[in-house]
């Protein structure tokens, strides 16, 4: 899935962030999905997680749209991750172990 194009806002560092993507060209119109990570101390970052207005914002959502929600959810997060975790000599880390990881330090 190409989120590029659907960005609103995005803020990334060494610390975590979040980016932020509109719904509605892919079927939930004005609302928003994001993306983010937290830092937990010594240079490491939580596991990425995402949250949805659709959701967020009423109580009875479709089944079908929740799998689909579910499906745009995982892919953000796995874009993410990718902006957010290099693969270099020195730290390296899949998704696989990043989903294993807190969401918070606290």
């Amino acid at each position: 899935m190409e989120f590029e194009n659907i960005v609103l806002r995005q803020e990334i560092s060494s610390r975590g962030g979040g980016v932020e993507i509109d719904l509605t060209s892919l079927g939930f119109e004005g609302e928003k999905m994001s993306a983010y990570q937290n830092y937990l101390g010594g240079g490491m970052l939580g596991c990425v997680r995402v949250n949805d207005t659709v959701r967020a914002n009423n109580s009875i959502v479709e089944e079908n749209d929740t799998k689909k929600l579910d499906q745009i959810g995982e892919e953000l997060k796995r874009y993410f991750f990718n902006l957010t975790n290099p693969d270099s000599e020195w730290e390296s880390q899949s998704y696989e172990q990043n989903q294993k990881m807190p969401v918070s330090g606290y």
